[in-house]
């Protein structure tokens, strides 16, 4: 073992070589010294796990070469891009919704240089951050104002903080969802420091329910979306409109946490209707908030919108700076609401409805593109074939609601399903498949682009 030891190169001789050198000059000395010292003591680690020097080890070329590896691998950011085959389209564990071309360009440009994001080109002084927001807005539901924060958790938390601080909030018990994480409406509330007042029951919530809660200490009605579980059967609930009625006449605002943050009718492209802030503005309630990253199409973000001197409050509150948008998340905000200004062109621009809208017959020809490449790089040991498949919009949109689609599947009799999985996942640009019924399924419906999929394909 003695002799093994003595095998491994020390750190300086490699720094010296002409290899190490070059190293150096590519990758600085401080991380080309780092990694050296880690794979020596991965070196001594397996000789005393298993008396044999590692491979790297072998010659001088080999060490080198995984020397370069680690140091390149260390540089790059691993937050990579993925295929998403999953079928579902806004996939939150897969960053959710994929960015429109022009919000891309949007927030490059704003990355690049200074951009005019408190400052008043016209009137030559500082303005707020969200006034771009609040324009478009106003010009695509006709609300008052709307305040910007990272993500609409944020934005229930700002509002109940800013209004609701020791004081009620009556919900109903139906309506104590619960999002990703565990993250639930009753824990916001506890952390905003205003008191939750369930009423009704899980299935059934009358208007009475909330009448007879109201106090004198009452700050808010609240609606949530249940946008992520649907309940069936013996159910009753109250309608905004009829909420609101009830809040004008005592005087107690209605908010809404709508989520999801549909600002066009879905229906109209035959997919499953959803609430849009146009008709929660319609009904009047006071404030509105949704995200931007959900059937919006955009970036990740929470907007409330709504009466202009409740909103006024929200930016004038400490925990807004806390939780407010950077540049580009703004940019890529403003650029995503720009294409809603042009209805027409919205199912070909935004890439969250272009997937949703897809033909079955585009999506058969990019799987026969699909089954022809694996079946020329995959054994007779997989069996391949064309399904018609369900996929969902993600996200906790429409949980119950499945749109139709088309897969490859992949199936295969000795147990090797998982090792193709694994391979897929160390593709260049890693394949990320469902698994269903003893096989893979590649869902072409959330497939973003087909032909940097077709090339990834390539390397198998």
């Amino acid at each position: 073992m003695t002799a093994l030891f003595r095998q491994l190169p020390s750190v300086d001789k490699l720094l010296k070589m002409p290899q190490g050198e070059q190293l150096i000059v590519e990758f600085g000395h401080t991380a080309m010294v780092n990694v050296c010292r880690k794979l020596i003591e991965q070196g001594r680690e397996a000789i005393k796990s298993t008396q044999q020097l590692p491979a790297y080890f072998a010659d001088i070329s080999r060490t080198f070469n995984e020397i370069q590896r680690q140091l390149v691998k260390q540089s790059q950011v691993q937050i990579q891009a993925v295929h998403n085959l999953t079928g579902t389209v806004l996939h939150t564990n897969l960053g959710r919704a994929v960015w429109a071309e022009s919000a891309q360009q949007a927030a490059l440009h704003a990355m690049r240089g200074n951009v005019a994001l408190e400052y008043d080109l016209d009137e030559g002084r500082r303005s707020h951050r969200d006034n771009y927001i609040s324009d478009l807005i106003l010009a695509l539901t006709g609300a008052e104002a709307a305040c910007v924060v990272n993500n609409n958790a944020a934005a229930v938390l700002l509002t109940l903080a800013t209004f609701a601080k020791g004081k009620e909030v009556i919900i109903s018990r139906g309506e104590l969802i619960e999002i990703g994480g565990a993250f639930r409406i009753p824990d916001i509330m506890a952390q905003a420091g205003c008191t939750l007042v369930e009423v009704g029951t899980t299935n059934r919530t009358h208007l009475k329910d909330y009448r007879n809660a109201i106090t004198e200490n009452t700050a808010f009605l609240m609606k949530v979306h249940s946008s992520n579980y649907q309940i069936c059967g013996f159910t009753s609930a109250v309608e905004d409109a009829e909420l609101v009625a009830l809040g004008k006449e005592f005087n107690i605002p209605v908010i809404s946490d709508l989520g999801s943050g549909a600002l066009v009718d879905l229906s109209q492209y035959h997919l499953p209707k959803e609430p849009t802030v146009q008709e929660k503005l319609g009904q009047g309630v006071d404030l509105i908030s949704f995200s931007g990253d959900k059937l919006l199409g955009g970036v990740q973000a929470g907007i409330i919108v709504g009466k202009k001197a409740l909103i006024d409050q929200l930016q004038a509150h400490p925990l807004k700076r806390v939780l407010r948008c950077d540049k580009a998340i703004l940019a890529g905000l403003e650029a995503t609401l720009r294409l809603y200004l042009q209805p027409e062109k919205l199912a070909e621009k935004l890439p969250t409805l272009r997937l949703l809208t897809r033909s079955l017959d585009e999506l058969q020809a990019d799987a026969e593109q699909v089954k022809v490449r694996l079946e020329k790089r995959l054994n007779s040991a997989y069996f391949l074939q064309l399904e018609t498949s369900s996929a969902q919009i993600g996200s906790g949109s429409q949980p119950m609601a499945r749109i139709p689609s088309v897969a490859v599947t992949i199936a295969e009799t000795s147990g090797k399903l998982t090792a193709l999985l694994a391979r897929f996942k160390t593709l260049t640009t890693p394949i990320i498949a469902r698994v269903e019924q003893n096989k893979i399924w590649l869902d072409m419906r959330s497939v973003a682009d087909i032909n940097a999929l077709l090339k990834t394909l390539e390397e198998l």
